[in-house]
């Protein structure tokens, strides 16, 4: 069978199971809705929490931005791992037994102020649609590669699928689909990686096969990359161009961004007892490990097959799998010097603008005659390795659980920010149980449509939101929520003022260096302290813990109950007991 009927085969029977589940899991109350009743056991969150963590970026993004990044790429993997660690170690059990739904609720409770809460809640907002944006994208390209529909169709589809379990289901419903959505999308990773594995080193251990010898060789794998990449005019793989300080702000930036993103936090509501949120933190730390060590195997081998596969062959007789990618747009070449090859060397195929290759403009500076876009090397991979095609096919299934998974939590944090945090907490506190489960109900449809839009229509600055997003939540979130928990006397005008130094703060640096919103954009050579925009969240943090400690000491504490409440979540569930107190 071809790919594609394998596709529809093995990607309907996914779907399939996620309707199953979302329809035998339905919430039935707002407890339901927003923490799945709150019975959740450590396994079975643990493996929801990895889907959840794990999105389309994760599954998709990392390994290619990695395979074209080489060493630098690698503060993507240490700052979402250290991410997760951070979240598991210092927040979650915390959080989870403060017993609030959300991070706004969080916020709002801990600060006594509704200002603390409308900050918390639109920084809840951006961040999560920024993501969902991106999730919604990720399933129409996979849609519009592998079923070979148009990307927006693909878009619409996934829309449906989510729209369906996260509305009816709640995060009853799309905690036991994550489970299903993690099992399809570490499998889907992992038996690529195993057989190409095999295929370039012998070892059926992707992770020992990236620094083993090629097969038939006493060569090294990866001093054979860096040898193909320096012949094409390329860095060193395994040698970094970024300064020190650049990937250290990166990598805090994004550990602390990513420890600060809502709809990860509340998967730690939805287990019974705080010991069990420890468990399943770290039982979601093992299952996330699988993929993020296999992350970087898969990279070398995919830029190695790549660049053999491609590089100064004759683009006549290239393989299907570059035809097709063609189609998407996502793979570009111009024959600029007429030799019918491919030529493939450092520099930009074509002239780029807002982050995207301009098709009718090939940039003739540069001898590069190929644009890939990182997103398809783990897609292709197995394409460009001449793996099974029912391995290629479990791959766009595993790609589209990651995203789907992930843009469930995001628009159940975006549901709850609006029917709990908003209307419930601020506007109507009266609201019946049954009126607040519509209102998240409708809250989560309304919340499809927005990023279905922005799947189907991304605006061209896409990437630097996504990273505009971790700042954000660096700058904001973090904060707030370290000192909330272990600085009893920090009061809501040092949080509410670090929250808006931090934030805006972080909107100016983008605007400036990133996005080129305030005039002509700056050469790297102006970046404060030399850190790029992608690292300035660490920054920003930083300035927002200045001003909130700073401002704390100049304003009344805050009233002895919170200080309280504060003192006892910090106190282990049973230490009464023990120490006789």
């Amino acid at each position: 069978m071809d790919v594609k009927i394998w596709t529809y085969i093995i990607v309907g029977a996914t779907f399939a199971l996620y309707i199953g589940i979302a329809i035998w899991t339905r919430a039935g109350s707002t407890k339901e809705f927003y923490v799945a009743g709150g019975g959740v056991s450590p396994l079975a969150n643990g493996m929801a929490t990895a889907a959840d963590w794990m999105s389309a970026a994760s599954f998709i993004s990392m390994a290619g931005i990695i395979s074209f990044a080489g060493y630098d790429g690698a503060v993507y993997l240490m700052g979402w791992t250290g991410g997760y660690v951070l979240l598991a170690l210092l927040l979650a059990p915390y959080l989870r037994k403060f017993g609030k739904f959300t991070v706004p609720d969080f916020i709002g409770d801990r600060y006594y102020s509704k200002t603390a809460r409308s900050v918390a809640v639109f920084c809840a907002l951006i961040v999560s649609f920024t993501y969902v944006a991106g999730q919604m994208r990720g399933v129409g390209v996979v849609f519009s590669r592998f079923l070979e529909v148009d990307i927006n169709t693909g878009v619409i589809i996934g829309m449906i699928i989510v729209l369906f379990y996260a509305v009816l289901g709640g995060m009853k419903g799309i905690t036991y689909t994550q489970v299903a959505q993690y099992c399809v999308l570490i499998f889907a990773f992992m038996v690529p990686a195993i057989f190409i594995s095999i295929q370039m080193t012998g070892n059926p251990i992707p992770q020992l096969g990236m620094g083993g010898t090629v097969t038939g060789s006493e060569t090294y794998l990866l001093d054979k990359l860096n040898g193909l990449s320096t012949e094409l005019g390329f860095n060193e793989y395994t040698n970094g161009s970024k300064s020190m300080i650049d990937v250290f702000a990166i990598t805090l930036a994004l550990m602390v961004g990513t420890a600060g993103l809502p709809h990860v936090i509340v998967r730690f509501f939805t287990v019974k007892k705080v010991k069990d949120a420890r468990q399943s933190a770290g039982l979601a730390l093992v299952f996330i490990a699988i993929l993020y060590t296999t992350a970087p195997a898969i990279a070398v081998f995919a830029r190695t097959n790549l660049i053999q596969t491609v590089s100064n062959k004759e683009y006549a007789s290239m393989p299907e799998w570059f035809k097709n990618w063609e189609k998407t747009g996502l793979l570009m070449h111009t024959d600029k010097n007429n030799d019918g090859k491919i030529q493939y060397v450092k520099g930009d195929a074509y002239i780029m603008k807002e982050g995207k290759p301009q098709k009718d403009q090939p940039n003739i500076e540069s001898a590069n005659e190929l644009y890939i876009d990182n997103d398809i090397m783990v897609l292709a991979n197995p394409e460009i390795a001449n793996l099974p095609n029912w391995v290629i096919a479990l791959v766009a299934a595993g790609a589209l659980a990651a995203a789907l998974s992930t843009a469930a939590g995001l628009l159940l944090v975006i549901s709850a920010a609006v029917s709990h945090d908003l209307i419930k907490k601020m506007i109507k506190p009266d609201i019946s149980e049954k009126s607040e489960l519509w209102t998240a109900r409708i809250s989560a449809a309304v919340a499809v449509c927005v990023a279905g839009y922005f799947g189907i229509n991304p605006p061209g600055f896409v990437a630097a939101v996504v990273a505009l997003a971790f700042g954000l939540a660096a700058a904001s979130f973090f904060p707030a929520i370290i000192l909330g928990i272990f600085y009893k006397k920090m009061n809501k005008e040092g949080a509410v003022s670090g929250m808006v130094v931090g934030m805006l703060l972080m909107l100016y640096y983008m605007a400036k260096f990133k996005l080129g919103w305030l005039g002509e954009m700056p050469d790297k050579s102006e970046w404060w302290f030399g850190i790029s925009p992608e690292g300035f969240g660490t920054v920003a943090m930083i300035a927002n813990f200045i001003v909130a400690l700073v401002v704390c000491k100049f304003t009344p504490a805050p009233p002895q109950n919170v200080q309280d409440i504060v003192e006892n979540i910090r106190i282990p569930s049973g230490a009464g007991e023990a120490t006789g107190h």
